[in-house]
């Protein structure tokens, strides 16, 4: 197994963050917020957002509204995407993850049927990934369904992931959410298996029926998050 790479959604519950956070021979992101622990938040605010459309988008929808490698800039290339089910992923040390439904768990995105996905890598240096899955469904879905996994994953401080026989040990702590649209979440954590470590960043942000969420090199999620926003809630 891989140690992850980047959270290509990690929202989707521990183990997305575990088949996704961790990469070949393991790094540090590159961004001055690395440190050996890690911040999860739980930052729902409701804010006076202009929701994207009148209804949930479709799929393809949401593809159209990710962002490409001219929203990013030079030095950005479209990764592949991971593919198959994991099944054989354990979280112990974590009661409320446990709990999670084990597709979740397992599967590496929110329970939503209306998804796109989208990774890139960075040339700045290894370990500098940024992911953007967008999600949508009603206001009320999204809201109960992005706080459920959130607040699962800073219930408890830290805890171990086990895929396979590779275990990755899992410490979360609070961040503040940028005041982006009608409901921020934010979280940052650090993933260590085999003496590595390797720090993810992930916000995720409501703009009426649609849900962005940027993940990755802390650094990098910084700097495209509010554009993320921007173009999920934008009117095609």
């Amino acid at each position: 197994m891989r140690f992850p790479t980047t959270a290509a959604l990690c929202l989707g519950t521990v183990s997305v963050l575990v088949l996704t956070a961790c990469s070949n021979g393991s790094t540090r992101a590159t961004d001055p917020t690395s440190s050996a622990s890690a911040s999860a938040s739980v930052s729902g605010r409701q804010e006076d957002g202009n929701a994207p459309a009148a209804g949930p988008l479709s799929s393809a929808a949401l593809t159209k509204r990710l962002l490409d490698e001219g929203d990013l800039g030079e030095g950005y290339a479209r990764k592949a995407e991971l593919s198959g089910r994991h099944a054989d992923v354990t979280v112990t040390g974590c009661p409320a993850l446990g709990e999670l439904d084990g597709d979740a768990v397992a599967g590496g995105s929110l329970d939503f049927p209306r998804r796109a996905k989208v990774s890139f890598t960075y040339a700045s240096g290894i370990g500098s990934e940024v992911s953007e899955e967008l999600y949508s469904g009603t206001a009320a879905e999204l809201s109960s369904g992005v706080s459920r996994i959130f607040e699962a994953m800073t219930s408890c401080s830290s805890y171990r992931v086990f895929a396979g026989s590779t275990a990755v040990t899992v410490t979360a702590h609070e961040v503040p959410a940028p005041r982006l649209g009608d409901e921020q979440w934010g979280q940052l954590l650090t993933f260590t298996a085999g003496g590595r470590s390797q720090v993810v960043k992930q916000t995720a942000v409501r703009v009426g029926m649609v849900v962005a969420v940027v993940s990755g090199s802390p650094a990098l999620v910084d700097a495209h998050v509010a554009e993320a926003v921007a173009k999920a809630r934008v009117t095609m």
